[in-house]
């Protein structure tokens, strides 16, 4: 069997129902020990946070496809900003595909606790490596390309490698650090606004010159979403160690 076939076996074998996971307390506090250890730390998230910021631009590319708007191209950068530029006609795309850059960690993470938690952690798993490699398609950027590619070759290799009682374990540390990474970029952006420092690279700044309505609003959208994410996220690590 080449390498190739046997990525795409264990790529489709993701997608196989599993048990649903159920985890001992002790395991759980563990799980989210090592899962802050990876986002909050700076010697972690130094590295940790670029894959969050992959995560966030994927956010609006995935947004602009919904309404018809073409995707031109990501751009990611070593200093956790990126960039992702989409043609299409109407504000309201726009503005909706602004929108789901911040919050897109979070609703990842969540559904990749939910996927854990009900035996689909495979299927996340895979689903998420296959977006990946699609997504280089869409850099425009030598270090976005490096990223990106470091992010697909770390996916790809835990779709192969990964022992298949691993895998609810592995996704479930995953989902909580991006949501982590989320809530922890929130506060980021929302301290940009309330010291009036540089905005015009921030989502809501932008988002507010296209609406029209002020940034306060659409960083509490942010907030609501993330925290909506949140809540789903502790719902089902209580059914995993239940």
């Amino acid at each position: 069997m080449t390498g190739l076939e046997q990525w795409w076996r264990a790529l489709r074998g993701g997608f196989a129902h599993a048990a649903p996971l159920h985890l001992d307390a002790l395991v759980v506090v563990l799980v989210v020990a090592a899962a802050v250890a990876v986002s909050v730390p700076r010697v972690t998230w130094r590295w940790f946070g670029l894959y969050v910021t992959f995560v966030h631009e994927l956010g609006h590319a995935l947004a602009a496809l919904t309404t018809g708007r073409v995707v031109r191209g990501i751009r990611l950068r070593l200093d956790h900003s990126g960039e992702m530029v989409s043609a299409g006609r109407g504000r309201g795309g726009s503005i909706w595909a602004g929108f789901w850059g911040y919050p897109a960690p979070a609703v990842a993470g969540a559904l990749m606790i939910w996927a854990a938690a009900e035996g689909w952690g495979g299927a996340a798993l895979s689903l998420g490596a296959a977006m990946l490699l699609v997504s280089l398609l869409f850099i425009r950027n030598g270090w976005g390309m490096l990223i990106a590619l470091v992010c697909a070759a770390v996916a790809q290799s835990l779709v192969v490698f990964l022992p298949r009682e691993n895998v609810g374990v592995v996704v479930l540390v995953l989902g909580i650090a991006l949501l982590v990474g989320a809530v922890r970029d929130w506060f980021k952006v929302a301290a940009v606004h309330g010291r009036r420092g540089d905005r015009r690279n921030s989502d809501a700044y932008l988002l507010s010159r296209m609406s029209g309505a002020p940034s306060f609003l659409w960083l509490t959208g942010f907030a609501l979403v993330i925290g909506g994410s949140a809540f789903s996220a502790v719902t089902a690590l209580g059914r995993i160690s239940a």
